[in-house]
């Protein structure tokens, strides 16, 4: 058996999330175990430790979607590709605050040669988010103009670059101005930072172009008003809902509450009269199609997307604090805790 350490949680409230020390079996067959690098922060996680998020493990869990590492044992039929000393990175249906994981071998990829461990904890939920948005349901093509909601986050840059890849348009939006020139250097057309001039400011960013998709992850007003501009066959992908984030230990039930009451309501008999589409998913179910996930990979890959951007750098014994600074909204790029 292997000594670790881990965050576990009840969830509800941050203040619950406490490290602790556990012996972690050695991996039962088809599975690998990772001595892990880094782990990467994502909106998933927030909302479980919260226990907002439907998939959230019932009980005491352990949360985390997204880690690098170093294969330190393999199991029994695992994949024959993978030895111990690889470094690999890897997403896991939670579990990844751990200084040790055993994971299925299939969920483990190998990391690229020029890439440092930390950007193996900034790239996979990121970057097959994007892609499934853009591609696998918005029907994204070239010439064709994107709305990247969250244009600064680890998500909104792959949307960018991917998009950018086949020569679609984009405009991206955050809600901080001083993220502005940073979207400006990762080469969006258009940056737009959310006020309550939205709608005004995307029909002027917009001019004579059709907005064909929109990558949908506020909801409340923006996501309507989004919608009200979408052109005929235009798609909208709902992959999240940050109205619902807030800052502090535990959610705030009234605000959650307020915007739920208020959230938009679109009748869907309406869809076929204007040719337009709304669409969801959650990567989560992505994660029981590993096959697919692989083939989606392989597809990536063409597109020689480069590093992805680490903007917030965390200790494993600061996690708390990384969480909260996540959640502060302040962030660009991708937030990473270093374990080791």
């Amino acid at each position: 058996m292997t000594l670790r350490k881990v965050y576990a949680i009840r969830s509800g409230d941050l203040r619950n999330l406490r490290i602790s020390e556990s012996r972690l079996e050695d991996p039962s067959p088809g599975e690998v175990q990772i001595q892990v690098s880094h782990i990467g922060l994502n909106f998933a996680d927030l909302f479980a430790i919260w226990g907002l998020y439907s998939a959230t493990p019932k009980g005491i869990f352990i949360p985390g979607l997204e880690y690098s590492g170093t294969v330190s044992k393999v199991g029994d039929n695992a994949l024959s590709n993978l030895s111990v000393g690889d470094k690999i990175m890897g997403i896991t249906r939670f579990g990844a605050y751990a200084t040790a994981l055993n994971i299925d071998a299939r969920y483990v990829v190998g990391l690229p040669d020029h890439w440092e461990l930390e950007h193996g904890a900034a790239y996979l939920v990121q970057v097959l988010t994007a892609y499934y948005a853009l591609f696998e349901l918005g029907n994204l093509a070239k010439d064709k103009t994107v709305l990247i909601h969250s244009g600064a986050g680890g998500v909104g840059i792959y949307a960018n670059r991917l998009a950018k890849g086949i020569g679609a348009h984009t405009i991206g939006t955050t809600g901080s101005k001083s993220k502005e020139a940073f979207m400006r250097d990762e080469g969006y057309d258009r940056v737009i930072v959310r006020s309550s001039q939205f709608a005004h400011d995307l029909k002027a960013q917009l001019g004579e172009r059709k907005l064909d998709l929109i990558l949908e992850c506020i909801g409340g007003t923006i996501l309507k008003e989004g919608f009200n501009q979408l052109a005929p066959e235009g798609r909208m992908v709902v992959y999240g809902s940050a109205q619902y984030a807030s800052a502090g230990n535990r959610p705030n039930y009234l605000k959650i509450l307020w915007n739920y009451l208020r959230r938009p309501k679109i009748d869907p008999l309406i869809l076929p009269n204007t040719n337009r589409s709304i669409l969801g998913f959650n990567l989560i179910w992505l994660y029981h199609e590993v096959e697919k996930m692989h083939d989606l990979l392989g597809k990536i890959e063409q597109f020689k997307l480069g590093l992805p951007h680490i903007g917030h750098r965390f200790a494993f014994d600061e996690l708390p604090q990384a969480v909260k600074k996540f959640q502060s909204g302040t962030t660009t790029g991708k937030l990473v805790v270093a374990v080791q």
